[in-house]
């Protein structure tokens, strides 16, 4: 081999590299939608489940939480929120429902949005199917 590199052993690295990456992201495409429809959470979605997202977008709850690691950090993640209630859509509407008007004094805390009845059953049937989706078990542990 040449002690000196030339331009044609550039191209070639450069060529080598590119095929080498596109057949890598052939194989890698190949096997996610392999992947996809074992893994497709939609057909579980009803219309509470729906209204339940509408809720969680029109109060801005993204804002504040995160679901399945996207939103803001100021409060806890609320993807597996439904296991750490201990599988439960009643403790999910009585913490909603018990936070105060004016929040906790002294720091930022969750408003009360004086949700109706359907709408608190909506958004704990949102947080339930959000924590049955299969996330290769994320967030790692029970508190997110």
């Amino acid at each position: 081999m040449s002690d000196k590199f030339t331009k044609s052993m550039a191209r070639n690295i450069f060529y080598g590299g590119a095929v080498f990456f596109f057949l890598l992201f052939l194989a890698l495409t190949y096997d996610s939608s392999r992947a996809f429809p074992d893994r497709d959470h939609r057909q579980n979605i009803t219309e509470k489940v729906a209204l339940g997202k509408a809720i969680w977008e029109r109060n801005d709850c993204i804002g504040c939480h995160t679901i399945l690691g996207e939103g803001a950090y100021f409060a806890p993640e609320l993807g597996n929120v439904y296991k750490r209630f201990g599988n439960s859509k009643e403790a999910i509407i009585a913490f909603i429902k018990s936070r105060p008007k004016e929040g906790v004094p002294g720091r930022r805390s969750m408003p009360q949005f004086n949700l109706s009845d359907e709408e608190l059953d909506a958004v704990a049937e949102f947080l339930k199917w959000s924590s049955e989706i299969n996330t290769a078990n994320w967030p790692p542990n029970i508190q997110g």
